[in-house]
């Protein structure tokens, strides 16, 4: 397996992962070390510190479209690529690569909040429940075939923090049984119904709840 994530959210995926030792992590792939704050102090992503400790390979590709960086993926040969929160879009070559796709953790019922913020959405528009999806990617934004989901009531005193904690855990057990089911041959994708897509754009100040 190659793991590509970034923040706190992605690290119990690939903590659970790196624990269960079932799978061999090839590789740990995350965004760039950036400068942050006032102070323009240099900071690495969740998922890199939690690779550090746990002795695991990181790469940080500027862009992953990059010819350098493709041919490291090819030379790995992954059989999965587990994506988590990534911040980058993949390109054709890299969905395609292994041997058993791109498989995607995402923080909503798809097709419901589709994109970047959907906690953030869940939480604004008082939403009875949300969850996780565990999909098959494609060239699209969330758009990919699922093969997993669990259901999270939203109770009236959650907060966004709360549901974030909650997600990221049942995330990383989805993603377990969803490898397991594909070991066994007895996975099943499930197309979305696009025309009940909703989307959860990066928040920015103009937003109106």
């Amino acid at each position: 397996i190659v793991f590509m994530g970034s923040p706190e959210f992605a690290v119990d995926t690939l903590a659970a992962l790196h624990k269960e030792g079932k799978h061999e992590l090839l590789a740990v792939v995350t965004q760039p070390d950036r400068p942050k704050g006032r102070g323009r102090k240099i900071l690495t992503t969740a998922v890199k510190d939690y690779s550090l400790q746990a002795a695991l390979p990181v790469l940080q590709p500027e862009k992953v479209r990059s010819p350098e960086f493709i041919a490291q993926l090819q030379a790995l040969r992954p059989d999965v690529i587990v994506v988590v929160a990534f911040g980058q879009l993949l390109p054709r070559e890299i969905l395609e690569l292994p041997r058993f796709g791109c498989l995607n953790v995402h923080a909503s019922l798809l097709p419901k909040y589709r994109g970047a913020a959907p906690i953030h959405y869940a939480i604004m528009r008082g939403e009875a429940e949300s969850g996780v999806t565990v999909m098959q990617m494609d060239e699209g934004m969330d758009t990919g075939a699922m093969l997993a989901k669990h259901t999270v009531s939203i109770t009236q005193d959650m907060t966004m923090g709360d549901l974030h904690d909650i997600l990221k855990t049942k995330g990383a057990d989805l993603l377990l049984e969803v490898l397991g089911e594909i070991e066994k041959n007895i996975a099943a994708a499930v197309a979305q119904n696009n025309s009940e897509a909703t989307y959860a754009a990066l928040l920015t100040k103009e937003i109106e709840i």
